[in-house]
């Protein structure tokens, strides 16, 4: 019988690098031999993915209210966890996902939802199936967003304003000293190497 793998959730800001970090730890782990499947959130399989476009890019004279907006992020993830994150972690394979439940956490409790809401509808869905490992990559917004819109691409979150995303970045680093044991928290602004080298040490910690 397969040793189930490990679960590892990358989560922060917009611009913190989390596409970069995930490339180079998909490569590590392929170079020495463990097996890994990489996906994010909202998405991962096809119905999923159709979800994320709903979310992400709603017609133009769509708004979510917070409540929808999280039944629709739900949905999407326990699409996930079926079809995808739980065969794969049964099967032996390492899970590292760019974005989870603590992205909801943060952007539907700032959207209005009320907390008590998001762990009602998160003991449904994920149940015991929580991360083994959650990497919050961190940085001043004002640097972080200037990266994300040298690099292109937007959408209804990136859209917000600036106060919108410090909001963000501190509820990132409420949850992860929160979740000590589960989160540590990483530089962003660090050079590429440096952001995978500690991720890389905090995987091994965890281990």
């Amino acid at each position: 019988m397969s040793r189930r793998g490990r679960f590892i959730t990358i989560e922060g800001g917009e611009g913190t690098g989390k596409s970069t970090l995930i490339a180079g730890l998909e490569t590590h782990f392929l170079e020495s031999g463990q097996p890994v499947t990489v996906t994010r959130e909202p998405g991962g399989t096809p119905l999923a993915e159709t979800l994320r476009g709903l979310v992400l890019s709603p017609p133009s004279d769509t708004r979510w209210s917070a409540m929808s907006e999280a039944l629709l992020v739900y949905a999407a993830r326990r699409d996930h966890l079926e079809k995808l994150i739980q065969p794969a972690l049964a099967g032996g394979q390492n899970v590292i996902c760019d974005r989870f439940a603590d992205s909801t956490r943060v952007y539907q409790r700032l959207g209005g939802l009320a907390p008590a809401v998001i762990e009602m509808l998160d003991d449904l869905v994920v149940g015991e199936l929580q991360p083994d490992l959650t990497l919050v990559l961190d940085g001043p917004v004002e640097e972080l967003m200037a990266r994300r819109k040298a690099r292109g691409g937007s959408d209804v979150f990136e859209a917000m304003p600036l106060d919108f995303h410090k909001d963000v970045r501190q509820g990132f680093l409420d949850l992860a000293a929160a979740h000590p044991d589960r989160c540590k928290v990483i530089d962003a602004t660090q050079p590429e190497a440096a952001v995978l080298s500690d991720a890389l040490k905090a995987i091994e910690d965890a281990s």
